[in-house]
């Protein structure tokens, strides 16, 4: 390498590092607050320069034309981020089901930091299934599908191709709704557990006047309900890491 290819490469990287930087930020598990900056940013350098000759190509621009090269830093940056926010509503299905899941076992009161919500507090069930499905995502090898994702990416969108608003809102939309469905069935048998239980406190506390009904509900639906999930929580993972795999399946090239 010559001393005047060294604008051309550092096009070619800055361009290539905008998309895999912004991915490798918002995706989750990789671009958790938790995580050292220094190896999510080493992490996004080495994918960056193993992605680089294969992009190479693709990319005409010359480093002098200022306008085209912003023009298509910017582009690269919503590609990325398009991809990593996809993947990170993905996992909003568990705050979802964490939330019904809390609500139904009288636990919405407790709630603790959430390391992947910036900090945010949430319900202690629901930061404990994302943290649960964080791991899974890595134990299942689903980071590697992430990864190819980001190669498969420059064949679909190309450098420069800007993604339609129409193609992109739709895709957004679809994981929202996903997410929320996803969500909604993992939590459903803490729903029907809440509308039973309660249908029969309340035939008892009609029959029983004199009963703390109170005083007997809340510690039996915290007993019941964490049995019920320590009995199905690997179904009911099972099921996000289905939807997971499918949401991030969406950017391969089959």
């Amino acid at each position: 390498m010559t001393i005047r290819l060294l604008p051309e490469f550092a096009l070619l990287f800055m361009l290539v590092f905008a998309r895999v930087g912004t991915l490798v930020m918002l995706m989750p598990g990789i671009g958790e607050r938790a995580i050292l900056s220094r190896a999510r940013l080493g992490l996004g350098v080495l994918t960056a320069l193993i992605i680089v000759p294969i992009v190479k190509p693709m990319v005409n621009a010359s480093p002098s034309d200022i306008p085209v090269v912003l023009n298509l830093l910017f582009i690269e940056l919503i590609i990325g981020g398009m991809i990593g926010i996809s993947a990170r509503l993905a996992l909003s299905a568990l705050q979802t089901a964490g939330v019904i899941v809390a609500n139904q076992l009288a636990m919405s009161y407790a709630q603790t930091i959430d390391p992947t919500q910036a900090g945010q507090q949430n319900a202690t069930f629901g930061n404990f299934m994302s943290m649960l499905g964080i791991a899974l995502i890595f134990a299942m090898d689903l980071h590697h599908i992430a990864l190819t994702a980001i190669f498969d990416s420059y064949k679909i969108f190309a450098p420069g191709q800007m993604p339609l608003a129409s193609d992109a809102s739709t895709l957004v939309l679809n994981i929202i709704s996903g997410a929320f469905k996803t969500g909604v069935q993992i939590s459903a048998p803490f729903l029907v557990f809440g509308l039973v239980f309660n249908a029969g406190l309340g035939v008892l506390a009609r029959m029983m006047p004199a009963l703390q009904v109170f005083n007997l509900a809340m510690p039996a639906t915290m007993m019941l309900g964490t049995l019920i999930f320590i009995a199905i929580m690997g179904g009911m993972m099972s099921t996000f890491i289905k939807f997971m795999e499918s949401t991030l399946a969406q950017f391969l090239v089959r």
